[in-house]
């Protein structure tokens, strides 16, 4: 059974609303991003203070494109951008209905917890990236559905738009995406399509593994976008921020 249909058989929705990239410093890579897509002033969460980072989120569509930057020493995300030798894909954050059910998966596969929050209108999730692979995976549940307390106040217990456009996907690349793939599909519920090339087809989206040149190649390395308008030079895709930018048209 694929995963629309799942969706027919009364699945829950799950949905791609978030990507995330870091960045060794956070202006350069926020402002190339905006002129690049035509986005409008993000949002800046004083929150994710905790986390040692500071960030930028741009909403696209009812999607939304951030980027975080380290501020203090041994972080989280600093450790990842060591890894990676520069700026990357971070963080992949999914809006799934049925959260009590994806993390009761989660934990049965014995994947772990790094953060976790429950709030009136949205509860969230951070998977161990060990556990997962290619990603952080964040679950997340809005409600009302289609909320995002992360975009901002304007997003909180309301439904939005930002400038015109939206996630359509992500590729994830790990050095056995057969296996990884399978392991996002269990936590997600979702089943696993396209052979030897995976695919994880969403509410409105996809999740594709590749296979990494090497361990440090591993992660977030691009993020599909439906735009009205063609990217700079008119090209079909361009690299920002350590990840592919790629068109796939217009929504």
């Amino acid at each position: 059974m694929d995963a629309m249909d799942a969706m027919d058989a009364g699945g829950a929705r799950v949905r791609l609303r978030q990507a995330v990239l870091v960045a060794g410093e956070l202006e350069p890579v926020a402002s190339a991003l905006r002129s690049a897509l035509n986005l409008d002033e993000p949002y800046r969460d004083p929150l994710v203070a905790e986390f040692g980072v500071a960030n930028v989120v741009f909403a696209l569509g009812d999607c939304f494109l951030e980027v975080i930057s380290p501020t203090q020493p041994d972080t989280a995300a600093g450790r990842y951008l060591a890894r990676h030798s520069g700026d990357c894909g971070y963080m992949v954050i999914f809006d799934i209905e049925d959260l009590t059910g994806a993390r009761k998966r989660a934990g049965e596969l014995g994947v772990r917890t790094v953060w976790q929050v429950d709030l009136p209108d949205i509860a969230g999730t951070h998977l161990h990236p060990a556990d997962m692979q290619g990603a952080i995976v964040s679950l997340d549940r809005s409600e009302p559905y289609g909320t995002w307390r992360w975009g901002g106040p304007q997003w909180t217990g309301r439904v939005g738009t930002g400038a015109p456009g939206r996630l359509a996907g992500v590729t994830i690349a790990v050095g056995d995406p057969i296996a990884v793939a399978a392991r996002w599909g269990e936590v997600l519920g979702l089943g696993v399509g396209g052979g030897e090339r995976p695919v994880l087809g969403l509410d409105g989206g996809e999740v594709r593994f590749e296979a990494a040149a090497s361990e440090s190649a591993q992660g977030l390395v691009e993020v599909a976008l439906e735009l009205p308008r063609e990217l700079p030079g008119g090209a079909q895709q361009i690299e920002l921020g350590g990840v592919r930018l790629l068109r796939v048209g217009a929504p």
